[in-house]
């Protein structure tokens, strides 16, 4: 009897098969600042605790043979000591040697034979302080499953008693090369069984609504049908007629937003917190155009859509990939806020969305030159990730800031914002070859942000960690 569990989801093994090409990598690296040095022990007690109440962490992704079905998890010999290390911090104990440290951790491929992440504690920085690197696959979790399972390590008040005692998970020897393809082969019957009780289910009550509205019927599979070929239509070319190429080198760098200013800037021109960041970003990238000489309109946008439901296990990917264009070179924010909305509630209404599964499971069996087709001519990659409202501590140590920096997954720029404790961590990968000067892209950046801040009234200023703006 086979455990459909232990085989990755569609949207998890395309995420992992994206490995094949190393453009469209996708790795997650998210660095906690913390405000002192944790208590180790503790620390590797937690993590110790996470990993047996969260056991995927613990396994390794084996592909089955010949593709019979999408790669299983299995059991490997794990010892948390090759996934949590320490290291001092070297001169000159600043914030930037951090994000350089994350810099290499991101462009770094996993090793396939372990489980798919990795922490490292960064200690000695200036002021006594610390930082903890945290680096994980996307075919484990997307962002909010990322918070969720950050919380299994993380508490809400300074206190190190001990840890929790939590039972080892059980563990089954991996399976020999007969057993994978027995296990393949039951899962993928088990799926095809599955999907046609699921179609058959559909079958009268489809029928029925045909007979009963026949024209309402035959628009709404027209609309799906429709979607799903927005979901799946290669692209050919980048809208931006300057950030073209693509590589493997990245720059990472952060800026921090007030919360309750930007989601005030949203809402004085009827947008949502997300409406005004997606504005910021292209006020930003309408100024760097602008100083290139190449003023653009529009540019194309990835943005994940959360799909995960109350009672979804944490971990693993709940977010389906939408692509589509938004409102670049419109100059008043508050009209750019409003039209960006737009989209993106179209974008979130898509017939499709239901199917996503469906979808990846489909891209699945695509060679991989189709899926970088689709990938790497959109212009940037932006996600809002709700974080954490109330004080956390890591060990002992005060949690003074989370950043997450997402893969570009092919994407010039990727920008990611987590919330902690009224403040937008906005993290920004940057793909090296498309913007060769991403310290003039930060400075356009702030400035994006602070157009679309000035909507709300006085604002608290648009700041980062790291160097002063260029000259």
């Amino acid at each position: 009897m086979f455990d459909d569990e232990q085989f990755m989801r569609d949207p998890d093994a395309l995420a992992w098969s994206m490995e094949h090409d190393p453009g469209l990598r996708s790795t997650i690296v998210a660095v906690t600042w913390l405000d002192a040095r944790p208590d180790v022990d503790i620390l590797v007690a937690r993590l110790e605790r996470a990993t047996r109440l969260a056991p995927r962490f613990r396994q390794r992704p084996v592909p089955t043979p010949v593709g019979l079905s999408t790669p299983q998890w299995v059991d490997c010999e794990f010892d948390l000591s090759l996934h949590l290390r320490r290291i001092a911090a070297p001169a000159p104990y600043t914030p930037a040697t951090v994000v350089e440290f994350a810099r290499m951790e991101a462009m770094t491929a996993f090793d396939p034979s372990r489980p798919l992440w990795v922490v490292t504690l960064v200690e000695g920085l200036e002021g006594d302080r610390a930082a903890l690197v945290f680096k994980v696959h996307h075919s484990l979790t997307d962002g909010v499953g990322g918070m969720q399972l950050a919380m299994l390590v993380y508490e809400t008040t300074p206190d190190t008693g001990p840890v929790e005692e939590v039972p080892l998970p059980e563990s089954a020897p991996e399976p020999s090369g007969v057993g994978l393809v027995r296990g393949a082969v039951g899962h993928s019957l088990g799926r095809m069984a599955g999907g046609v009780r699921a179609g058959l289910a559909d079958v009268v009550p489809a029928a029925r609504a045909l007979v009963r509205h026949p024209i309402r019927s035959t628009l709404d599979v027209l609309a799906t049908t429709s979607s799903l070929g927005r979901f799946v239509a290669p692209v050919s070319g980048t809208l931006s007629p300057i950030m073209t190429r693509r590589s493997l080198d990245r720059h990472l760098d952060l800026v921090e937003v007030d919360l309750a200013d930007l989601k005030r800037a949203g809402a004085v021109v009827g947008g949502t917190l997300n409406d005004a960041f997606i504005a910021s970003i292209t006020g930003g990238l309408r100024r760097y155009h602008e100083l290139h000489g190449a003023p653009v309109d529009e540019l194309r946008v990835t943005m994940p859509i959360s799909l995960r439901q109350e009672g979804d296990a944490e971990g693993g990917n709940r977010i389906t990939l939408e692509r589509f264009v938004v409102p670049v070179g419109e100059t008043d924010a508050g009209a750019r806020v409003r039209l960006t909305g737009w989209r993106c509630r179209a974008a979130r209404h898509e017939e499709a969305l239901p199917l996503s599964d469906t979808v990846a499971g489909l891209l699945n069996l695509l060679p991989a030159g189709v899926i970088g087709s689709m990938l790497k001519h959109v212009d940037f990659l932006a996600s809002d990730v709700p974080g954490v409202p109330v004080p956390i501590f890591l060990a002992g140590a005060p949690v003074t800031g989370y950043y997450a920096f997402g893969p570009t997954t092919g994407a010039a720029v990727n920008v990611t914002l987590v919330s902690y404790r009224g403040t937008c961590c906005i993290g920004c990968t940057i793909d090296t070859a498309a913007v060769p000067d991403p310290e003039k892209l930060m400075a356009c950046l702030r400035d994006g942000f602070d157009e679309v801040l000035a909507l709300g009234g006085d604002h608290h200023p648009v700041t980062s960690m790291l160097a002063a703006d260029p000259a």
